[in-house]
């Protein structure tokens, strides 16, 4: 992956790619965030908290050294309802199990904390190419577009795992409309379509990108509290049987 996003196509999505994380995350408040995945682009540039990492998996052993971590990202070293704001830049679609990754990423979130999340997108000209070429490998002939690893997301698909996981989608947008060129001269020369496409077919994006908020039923965070208001015992007065019936038991 990170050898393609050094080709012309893979140029032209980081640069929209790391747009949209700057303007998602830069007003995202808290005091803990992580990047899962994809060193190359540090998507938490734009972000003010005061401690940031950059977790990475196996797979990812050449960025160690930056990375603070490197963990399974099904198993995160974090404490439940310990991070403000988990980012996935591609990291559902290149691991095994996505959904336990997602899993994982709302156990540690706080309440109201934040996930975004972006991914190639399957309905789009970049995904109809990487089919075709498969197709064409395996009559022995072709090569593949994007790289061939992980596995495509649909849009409302991952929208439905995060509405079983009780995120509500705070905002959703696609990118890079550009046909599936591999010269950046081909791609200039078709600039226009990112305008085009953003207003008239907006869904067929090569990427799309997603912001979710966690939500617990029963929770509802408010300011800090100024006045200690009394506390009202909810506790059963206990009951005696006096004989002639039933009495409420005095107590000092």
């Amino acid at each position: 992956m990170q050898q393609w996003f050094e080709t012309p196509p893979g140029r032209y999505l980081l640069a929209w790619e790391r747009a949209e994380f700057d303007r998602a995350v830069s007003d995202v408040f808290g005091f803990h965030a992580v990047q899962l995945g994809l060193p190359m682009l540090d998507t938490l540039a734009a972000n003010r908290m005061p401690h940031k990492w950059l977790a990475v998996d196996g797979h990812d052993a050449g960025a160690r050294t930056r990375a603070a971590l490197v963990t399974d990202f099904a198993a995160l070293p974090f404490e439940e309802n310990s991070l403000d704001l988990v980012v996935l830049p591609h990291s559902l679609e290149l691991n095994a199990d996505p959904h336990a990754t997602l899993r994982e990423v709302e156990r540690v979130l706080v309440p109201e904390g934040r996930v975004v999340i972006c991914c190639l997108n399957p309905a789009s000209l970049w995904g109809l190419r990487q089919r075709r070429a498969h197709l064409y490998q395996r009559l022995g002939f072709g090569e593949l577009f994007l790289p061939d690893a992980g596995e495509f997301i649909g849009y409302w698909r991952l929208r439905d795992w995060l509405r079983l996981l009780s995120f509500e989608v705070e905002s959703s947008n696609f990118g890079c409309y550009r046909p599936a060129f591999k010269s950046e001269k081909w791609l200039e020369r078709w600039d226009w379509m990112d305008l085009a496409g953003d207003r008239w077919w907006p869904i067929f994006g090569a990427v799309y990108f997603l912001v979710a908020v966690k939500r617990v039923r029963g929770i509802k965070l408010i300011g800090r509290a100024w006045k200690t208001a009394p506390a009202i015992s909810t506790a059963p007065v206990p009951m005696v049987n006096s004989g002639h019936g039933i009495h409420s038991k005095e107590t000092t």
